[in-house]
């Protein structure tokens, strides 16, 4: 039986990982920028999250959502002191696409309206409702193609403040990404995230969070939206909520009633989640991440602002990105041929960081001068 052919796959073949390093069959060590989509957040194999694991599994690995399991009690009650989200709610699943699509039905149960605001470059995931939700025709297959969804420019107060002087009656919720991650890195400005919350305040619309990328710390705050000073209704978060392991969840606000049925998952908050996602909270409070993050990236969005050849640097704490000309369009692929570096990318021309919350100043400038060796190649 051959695999299903949809992943364009690079030349490697991963056999262990440790830090901020993996390695291929020959031993050979490719540092990681990428993190596989922004999952791994305290690094590969951290020895925290490998005891929590192991040692729940000589307990329980899964049961579902039908008996009490208070592991999922004491992660509600670490994200809410962790977030400062104290009055919200949980709900745990499995992935981001997954969080996205309840959180839609959410809103819409809750206001028993149908149309969505969402934005351009927008990801929200795969499944039928958040690839609706998405800003990209080839992900959305004929029968996910609705009217309810309408996409308006990125921090585009003007066309936002408008849309709703006309629907606002009629808007379910309004979904961003605190940062777009797929779409290329572009961060939510302040003004745009308080006019959606005063609109949504206004209209009584449901403000969704997708912080599926973007949050869990990444940002150099557990949420993106942190840095507006802005509270969202619902909160989506997934990628480095496990550092790998598939966990993903929800977090409501608390004039979101819920009722029997309305929400429903087999795997999400199994055992194993739960000890993942326990032990990745545990290891960001115990090593300070957050602030590492916020310093981490400030030293790298400081170091890649005087790098020539590279524009656009943007991002916060380590969600960045830049843009690269088009002699350089090659780059990506040049830094892991030659210099063994990952990182990621969105089009057109664009490289994205996001590496572990835990990289230090050697981590940090072994890329940056792997970056601008790889610029002076393909420049000569």
């Amino acid at each position: 039986m051959k695999l299903f052919d949809v992943y364009p796959l690079m030349d490697l073949n991963i056999v262990r990982a440790a830090g901020s390093y993996v390695y291929d069959e020959q031993d050979n060590a490719f540092l990681d920028f990428y993190g596989g989509h922004a999952v791994i957040s305290i690094g590969h194999g951290h020895s925290h999250w490998k005891q929590r694991i192991a040692g729940q599994m000589d307990k329980i690995a899964f049961y579902s959502n039908a008996v009490i399991n208070e592991l999922q009690a004491e992660l509600a009650e670490k994200l809410a002191k962790i977030s400062g989200k104290k009055m919200y709610a949980l709900f745990l699943c499995n992935s981001g696409a997954e969080a996205n699509e309840n959180a839609l039905k959410l809103a819409s149960f809750h206001t028993g309206r149908k149309k969505v605001v969402a934005f351009k470059k927008a990801f929200h995931g795969r499944t039928s409702l958040a690839v609706a939700a998405t800003d990209n025709p080839k992900y959305t297959a004929p029968v996910n193609e609705t009217e309810h969804v309408v996409f308006l420019p990125f921090n585009d107060v003007a066309a936002l403040s408008a849309y709703f002087a006309l629907n606002g009656n009629d808007i379910a919720a309004v979904i961003i990404e605190g940062i777009q991650g797929v779409g290329g890195i572009h961060v939510a400005s302040d003004e745009m995230l308080q006019t959606i919350r005063e609109l949504c305040d206004t209209y009584n619309s449901v403000f969704i969070a997708d912080e599926v990328q973007c949050g869990f710390g990444r940002s150099g705050k557990f949420f993106s939206l942190d840095h507006a000073g802005v509270q969202a209704d619902i909160y989506t978060m997934a990628k480095g909520m496990g550092n790998g392991f598939p966990v993903a969840g929800l977090l409501i606000a608390s004039h979101i009633k819920a009722q029997y049925g309305m929400l429903g998952t087999t795997f999400g908050g199994n055992h194993l989640a739960c000890a993942a996602a326990l032990a990745v909270i545990e290891t960001m409070e115990q090593e300070n991440l957050l602030h590492n993050a916020a310093v981490m990236g400030d030293y790298l969005m400081r170091s890649l602002q005087q790098i020539k050849g590279i524009e656009n640097v943007r991002g916060n704490g380590l969600m960045i990105g830049f843009d690269v000309p088009e002699q350089l369009k090659t780059l990506k692929q040049h830094l892991f041929k030659k210099y063994n570096i990952l990182t990621g990318e969105a089009a057109p021309n664009v490289i994205r960081l996001l590496p572990a919350m835990t990289i230090d100043r050697v981590i940090a400038d072994t890329f940056l001068q792997a970056l601008q060796a790889a610029i002076d190649d393909l420049n000569n």
